[in-house]
C-alpha cells in the first residue's frame, strides 16, 4: 500500500447509478444507453428499480464487444455519440474520463468521481448529477448555459499527435511501460499540467503549490524536477495521505498552442496517472496545451440557471 485512497465498491456504484437514473427520469429523459461490462451494472440497476421507483425512461445496452480494457470506454463513447446522445455520464477517475473524451467528440461529459485520487471528475450526489444531465438533455437549459470547455494536453511523437490527457502528462525515467499508477516522485523528471490546486490530489497539487491554475484559466504549466539541492521544494499531496516534498528546478506557465519538448529520453510518459507512451532514444516527443478539450457540464450553473427560469416550479 502506497497511499490511503478509497474507492466506491461496485454495489455502491449500483446505488449511485440508480439515483442518477431517477434524476434523469424526473426531468423527462426518455432513453439512456449503458456501456456493457463484466460486472453487469445494467442488469443489476434495472432489476433493482421496481414498483413505484421504476423509472419511465427506456434503458438500453450498447451492442458492442468488450475487451476489458480502456478501449471499451473509448469505443462506447463513440457509439453513444453516433446515436445522438446529449450527454455522457462517466463513473471513474481521470484515466477513464481521458479515454471517454477521446471517443465522445463534441458530446459533453458529466464526470462523477468514484474515488479520492481524482482531479477531473467531481464528487456529486447521483440524484443531483442526474438532474443536471436531464436539464441539458431535454433542452430545459441550453448548452451555452450549461457547458464549459476543458483544456487538454496533446502528445506528439516525431511531429505526429498520438494521444492526449486532461490533467497531466508526467515524464518518467522508466524505459518500459510497467505498473500503471504514478507514485514514485524520484522517477519523475518533467510534468505538464492543465490545472493545479492545493486542493487536488496527485501531480496537479505540485503545480498548485507553485501557482493556482483553475480549470477555466487558459493556462497550463511545465515543471522540471530536480534533486535535493533544487532551488524549490514543493510540499504536495501526491496521493491520499501521501505528502511529499517535491524538488523543482524550474517551472513556467504555458499558453494555448505552446509546445514543451520532453527532455528525458528514453522515457515513459504517463497520462492522467496511467503509463501510456514509451519514448525511444531517437524520438522527438512534445506536449502541447490545447483549449479544445471536451465539453463538461457545469452542475452548479446548470441547476441555478434552471431554477432562475422556473424549471423546478409546478404552478397551478
Amino acid at each position: 500500500m502506497v497511499a490511503y485512497a478509497t474507492v466506491f465498491g461496485n454495489n455502491e456504484k449500483v446505488n449511485l447509478i440508480k439515483r442518477v437514473l431517477l434524476g434523469l427520469d424526473a426531468l423527462g429523459v426518455q432513453r439512456v444507453y449503458f456501456m456493457p461490462e463484466y460486472f453487469g451494472f445494467y442488469h443489476r440497476v434495472i432489476e433493482s428499480l421496481s414498483g413505484q421507483h421504476r423509472p419511465a425512461l427506456e434503458a438500453r445496452m450498447l451492442d458492442m464487444p468488450i475487451e476489458a480494457n480502456q478501449s471499451d470506454s473509448r469505443r462506447a463513447a463513440a457509439l453513444m455519440a453516433s446515436v445522438g446522445v446529449k450527454c455522457i455520464i462517466t463513473f471513474g477517475g481521470d484515466g477513464t474520463n481521458r479515454v471517454v473524451a477521446q471517443g465522445a467528440g463534441e458530446v459533453p461529459l458529466l464526470p462523477i468521481s468514484t474515488g479520492t485520487n481524482n482531479v477531473f471528475p467531481v464528487m456529486v450526489e447521483g440524484t443531483v448529477a442526474g438532474l443536471a444531465a436531464g436539464l441539458l438533455a431535454t433542452g430545459a437549459v441550453r448548452p451555452e448555459q450549461a457547458l464549459v470547455r476543458a483544456k487538454k494536453l496533446v502528445i506528439y511523437i516525431n511531429g505526429r499527435p498520438v494521444d492526449s490527457a486532461l490533467v497531466d502528462a508526467v515524464v518518467l525515467t522508466d524505459q518500459f511501460i510497467g505498473s500503471r499508477a504514478v507514485w514514485d516522485t524520484d522517477k519523475i523528471k518533467q510534468v505538464v499540467v492543465t490545472r493545479g490546486a492545493t486542493t487536488n490530489i496527485g501531480i496537479a497539487s505540485v503545480a498548485g503549490g507553485i501557482r493556482h491554475i483553475s480549470p477555466e484559466e487558459p493556462l497550463g504549466m511545465e515543471i522540471v524536477m530536480g534533486d535535493a539541492d533544487a532551488p524549490l521544494q514543493v510540499k504536495a499531496a501526491i496521493g491520499p495521505g501521501l505528502i511529499k516534498k517535491v524538488p523543482v528546478t524550474r517551472h513556467k506557465l504555458l499558453e494555448s498552442g505552446q509546445r514543451v519538448t520532453v527532455l528525458e529520453k528514453p522515457c515513459v510518459i504517463a497520462l492522467d496517472g496511467e503509463r501510456e507512451i514509451q519514448v525511444n532514444r531517437g524520438d522527438r516527443a512534445e506536449v502541447e496545451l490545447s483549449l479544445e478539450g471536451p465539453f463538461v457540464v457545469d452542475i452548479d450553473r446548470t441547476l441555478s440557471t434552471a431554477a432562475a427560469g422556473g424549471a423546478f416550479l409546478d404552478k397551478k
